[in-house]
């Protein structure tokens, strides 16, 4: 069996479980062995499946390198709690597996979990607010606008695309949005960007959108100091000062501005086992209970950088700002330790790196119920966070600018025509959707000449205006847009349709003239003397 990359949806902890169990039932070896005089067949030693489920995790895309042996243990403890194995014996139920010698087997059908039944939806769109109603009691201004009907000579002199009947129009004043209104429209396109980038139909089955605070979105957007970090309103709620001032050590270990460093040695390894202390004992993860299942489905984009990266910014909006700046801080402590090759090492047996993500990855995700894999997603998710957390902590520009130029949108006053059911000045935001070089091809080909098409075709056909102004507009058509023109008239006999030559008339001729009798010359008496 090929192991295969679960992407983010629903259940994605319960789906990574059932396959986790499916590869080590075909991959563990299973032999004949011996033990207290006694055979078994088909079975295998602990310390073999800890071989074996710690390569398979290691090479797993779901899971990678950084999974530990301590941590393929601590998996095969939960294993043997929920009979997916068992010892020789038959026995299962408690997590006393050891990596040792003592011998285990498979039962006959290991237990996948079943999915939660919910009802299925169909695509859900995310609803924007519309404040374009006026509130009740009051009037809107509205400026009625006279039908005007704009003939060829108006075109001519306007140089416009547009000639006919304009409709009645109608100035519409936005009555002025207030700070909930803001915040709502915030919460409403993040949550509708969240759900686009991780690819779902609906947000229902990996978070309750209902327990997203909108002010924690604003406050996480707008409230930030120089470097990015959060700045929060109740004081009250910040990291207390002395660990703050720990953390600032080891982050800039060995140069520390604000502290007196002891010389003894083993400063530091004390100095961080008072922060791991600290965070250990808080009582929800910094990611907070609710949205573990964002978070986890996030992971299922690892293998897409970018959309990762995107879907973990958004997804930190979402936080209480107290949690949003504590994650910064911690995380970007990591980070610098894990690559300050200036501090002694702070385990003799762990490299530095990976001591930071068994340290600090309970504290910044798991559930509420104990789950099975959360350790492993735990470290998953807490790997790329160091590797990423310069952009990942950081404001999304290209949301923020979306949203802003939104919020400007509606504030401004609009003009809407009479007869239209929807306001169409107030689209849905939406983001770009890439298209085929054919589709684009001919959009840029056909897309404006429909509307041109027909203005040439009423001009052409206006018997209202002279010959003389129909050919004036003809030819600054022809100028404007030939293609246009050339579709329409391909040959000079198809153009001299429109302008038949009219039949030159000969003058009468004077038949009286004719008629007239002939008359002789006569000559005349000479004047000259």
């Amino acid at each position: 069996m090929e192991p295969r990359l679960v992407g983010p949806g629903p259940y994605r902890a319960t789906r990574l479980w059932n396959e986790i169990i499916e590869l080590f039932r075909a991959g563990m070896p299973l032999r004949k062995h011996r033990c207290r005089f006694k055979s078994y067949e088909r079975c295998f030693k602990a310390s073999e499946a800890v071989d074996c489920l710690h390569e398979l995790l290691g090479s797993n895309q779901n899971f990678g390198p950084e999974v530990t042996r301590n941590q393929t243990v601590k998996l095969l403890k939960k294993f043997l709690k929920n009979h997916v194995i068992e010892d020789i014996k038959g026995r299962w139920g408690k997590e006393d597996f050891q990596d040792d010698g003592h011998l285990y087997r498979f039962p006959p059908s290991s237990p996948l979990k079943p999915y939660p039944k919910k009802p299925s939806c169909g695509k859900e769109v995310i609803k924007f607010p519309d404040w374009n109603e006026p509130k009740a009691g009051t009037s809107q201004e509205h400026i009625p606008v006279k039908s005007v009907t704009m003939n060829s000579e108006m075109w001519y002199k306007r140089h416009s695309i547009a000639i006919g009947e304009v409709p009645a129009c109608k100035l519409v004043f936005r009555r002025e949005l207030t700070q909930t209104n803001i915040e709502e429209i915030w919460k409403s396109m993040t949550l509708s960007r969240l759900q686009k980038v991780l690819g779902l139909d609906s947000l229902d089955e990996v978070l309750d959108t209902k327990l997203v605070n909108s002010k924690h979105i604003v406050q996480n957007v707008y409230n930030v100091n120089k470097q990015g970090i959060v700045t929060l309103e109740d004081k009250s709620k910040d990291l207390p000062h002395w660990i703050l001032s720990a953390m600032k050590c080891l982050a800039n270990w060995p140069s520390c501005s604000d502290l007196k460093q002891p010389t003894y040695s083993g400063f530091e390894r004390d100095v961080f086992k008072t922060i791991v202390d600290y965070f250990g004992q808080i009582k929800e993860p910094l990611l907070t209970f609710h949205f573990f299942d964002v978070f986890v489905s996030v992971l299922g984009l690892l293998q897409k950088h970018n959309k990762a990266v995107e879907a973990l910014q958004i997804s930190c909006l979402l936080l209480p700002p107290e949690n949003r700046k504590r994650l910064q801080l911690l995380v970007r402590m990591m980070a610098r330790i894990s690559f300050n090759k200036d501090l002694p090492p702070l385990s003799e047996s762990v490299r530095t790196r990976t001591l930071m993500v068994q340290a600090f990855s309970r504290c910044i995700l798991c559930s509420k119920d104990e789950m099975d894999l959360d350790e492993l997603l735990a470290a998953k998710l807490v790997s790329f966070l160091m590797d990423n957390y310069q952009e990942i902590l950081s404001v999304p520009s290209a949301l923020k600018y979306s949203i802003e130029e939104h919020v400007v949108h509606l504030q401004r006053v609009q003009i809407k025509y009479a007869g239209a059911d929807t306001d169409a000045t107030f689209p849905p935001p939406s983001f770009c959707h890439q298209i085929s070089t054919d589709e684009f091809e001919y959009q840029r080909a056909t897309g404006f000449q429909e509307p041109l098409a027909a203005l040439l075709e009423e001009i052409a056909m206006n018997k209202e205006i002279s010959l003389k102004d129909k050919k004036k507009q003809l030819k600054q058509f022809q100028k404007s847009y030939p293609e246009v023109y050339r579709v329409r008239f391909p040959t000079p006999e198809s153009e001299a349709v429109l302008f038949p030559e009219k039949t030159k008339q000969k003058p009468p001729i004077l038949i009286w003239a004719l008629k007239k009798p002939f008359q002789p010359f006569h000559r005349t008496r000479s004047f000259r003397m």
